[in-house]
């Protein structure tokens, strides 16, 4: 697993290699299998390769460009659902207050790292992308309002190989027993 930590990076230049059905499973269910506060699953994730839907995703990220060389989009959704009763008529945006979201979009990027992670292990690339409105992203995808879409996670085979940057060190962020 510490390969896959160490070799992962944010990759913004993809071949034109489609990526294999079977990796875009096994990846996805690396992320369904992740742990979540109260057993709650609150993620869906949305496999996008349609050229044209890519192209609105990326238009909506702030036209970041770059994105449109990555074959796979894969759209992570936190469901607000999973923690509010059915009957509740909820609203979920960037500005949302209740502590159940903050839940909700924890829990989803724990199963958004297991993806990111499983996709380098099966070499392939991939970059969290995040710029975006609640407001603007939805509409493309049909999303309801009771979901945040957390990232979007673009996905392929690599065309470049960016080299580590730098962390700080271990000294200057671990604690023991207190601040």
């Amino acid at each position: 697993m510490n390969e896959a930590i160490k070799n992962r990076r944010s990759i913004r230049k993809y071949n034109n290699k489609p990526v294999e059905d079977e990796k875009i499973i096994d990846i996805i269910e690396s992320a369904r299998l992740a742990p979540s506060g109260d057993n709650t699953q609150p993620w869906h994730f949305i496999v996008v390769k349609c050229d044209e839907t890519r192209q609105k995703l990326a238009t909506v990220s702030h036209n970041q460009k770059w994105m449109l060389s990555a074959p796979v989009f894969i759209v992570c959704i936190a469901d607000a659902r999973s923690r509010f009763d059915g009957n509740v008529d909820i609203v979920v945006n960037e500005y949302s207050p209740e502590q159940e979201i903050k839940q909700i979009i924890r829990d989803t990027s724990i199963g958004i790292e297991h993806l990111v992670l499983e996709a380098t292990r099966l070499g392939l690339g991939t970059c969290w992308v995040a710029w975006f409105t609640q407001e603007d992203i939805r509409p493309v995808l049909n999303i309801p309002s009771d979901k945040y879409v957390v990232s979007i996670i673009t996905l392929g085979y690599t065309d470049e190989n960016p080299k580590a940057r730098p962390r700080k060190n271990f000294d200057e962020i671990a604690h023991f027993e207190k601040w």
